[in-house]
């Protein structure tokens, strides 16, 4: 491995791209305080995103017996997602990087560009048992970075009694046009149809994935026929009425509010929704996003991955390995996702998740078909792309472009 030169410069490219990456998807937010990292090697120091679990919480209680069983002391220093990133990057120009990093996925490829990471090969991190599609957000260049903790995706919340109503059936939606059918049926029972997100950040996209690699659409063609139909799906959806024009507002929190009040028959949101959803008062049901022509599309993974950071002495890195893997396996693994409200990154795991709640079955079948947003090597490509689509998004459904002309542009600047 090449040693870390403290003097480099990072670049602003890597910035810029971390600065739009950790624009917040499914991720908690709260604040946190910079400890340097202690001299004494008998102390190891992790940095984590998880701002809401206080010394008390039973996360932070993990992490002090992954230490004693490692024999060191574990000193916890928690971030808001955003302060996270860009701390870590000027930590690592000052040559006081943490020891274990728990960053969000999309963040990892700009991290390693940056020369902040070891690999999996550098520090001996087993990654054999982590499902390959959610492992690929943490991969660039041919070079494994970390682990995931753990995975959360989209899918569709619906409304059962809506769609008893509608007299709509629930199992003969599995394309576009069966599902835009039973939205018709919504409106003409006098109900609403679907709610979601498409406000101009990385949640923009984030909701508008599923439909565009649903499309067989891809990242590096903005503006292909598949595309256009994805985003053209969307567009007619608020031309007939299927859908509000609140979504170009709409954060995944207030389309949530949306569906809660019990008048839409889908929404589209995350796992992290599951416990709101049992307090809402309805019965409701999920269902996987289907592709246009059928199946399931890949949703984005959220979530978050467990790296090790460059030390200038590599020797820290045996015991920040066995730091890692504490943390993320077995027990642990399974306690740890449950708390945080993920689905396991392991086959293992998820089939203990759901003997132990059946409601997370539909979810777990959505992660294993979900993809990393910076999968098929994009790397620090994608928060530039991303910023493309969700203006191509905004600008499509505001009215002031068409699906076509909107993705052009979009593909245009991207490059």
């Amino acid at each position: 491995m090449n040693s870390f030169s403290r003097q480099r410069r990072l670049t602003a490219a890597a910035v810029t791209a971390l600065a739009v990456a950790v624009t917040a998807t499914a991720c908690s937010s709260g604040s946190g305080s910079s400890d340097s990292k202690d001299a004494g090697s008998g102390t190891y120091t992790l940095w984590d995103p998880y701002p809401q679990f206080d010394k008390t919480s039973a996360w932070a209680k993990l992490l002090d017996q992954c230490g004693t069983k490692a024999g060191v002391k574990v000193k916890r220093t928690a971030f808001d997602t955003s302060d996270l990133g860009n701390k870590t990057l000027l930590a690592a120009q000052q040559g006081n990087s943490p020891d274990v990093l728990i960053v969000d996925n999309p963040v990892v490829s700009t991290m390693a560009e940056a020369g902040v990471l070891t690999t999996t090969d550098d520090n001996k991190l087993d990654t054999s048992k982590v499902d390959p599609n959610l492992l690929a957000a943490g991969q660039s260049g041919g070079k494994t970075y970390g682990t995931p903790i753990g995975a959360n995706t989209l899918a569709l919340y619906y409304n059962k009694d809506v769609l008893k109503a509608a007299g709509v059936d629930v199992a003969s939606i599995k394309d576009w046009p069966s599902l835009t059918a039973a939205l018709a049926k919504v409106k003409k029972a006098g109900k609403k149809g679907i709610t979601f997100s498409a406000i101009g950040t990385e949640e923009g996209s984030f909701q508008f994935l599923p439909w565009f690699w649903g499309a067989d659409a891809k990242l590096t063609e903005l503006d292909s026929a598949q595309a256009v139909s994805a985003l053209t799906l969307w567009k007619d959806w608020l031309s007939d009425g299927y859908a509000p024009n609140s979504v170009l507002n709409n954060t995944q929190t207030t389309s949530w509010q949306e569906f809660a009040t019990g008048d839409y028959a889908f929404a589209e949101n995350g796992t992290w929704q599951l416990a709101g959803a049992k307090k809402a008062g309805f019965d409701f049901g999920v269902l996987p996003i289907p592709a246009a022509a059928g199946g399931s599309a890949a949703a984005p993974t959220g979530g978050e991955f467990v790296t090790i950071p460059v030390q200038d002495d590599s020797g820290r890195y045996a015991t920040s390995q066995k730091l890692v893997t504490c943390l993320t396996s077995g027990d642990n693994l399974y306690n740890t996702d449950t708390t945080l409200s993920y689905v396991a990154p392991t086959s293992e795991v998820q089939d203990k998740q759901v003997a132990a709640n059946a409601d997370l079955k539909p979810w777990v079948d959505a992660v294993k078909a979900a993809k990393g947003r910076t999968s098929d090597d994009l790397g620090t490509k994608y928060p530039k792309i991303s910023e493309q689509l969700w203006k191509a998004v905004q600008s499509t459904l505001s009215g002031s472009k068409s699906p076509k002309d909107a993705l052009s542009e979009a593909q245009s600047a991207a490059k």
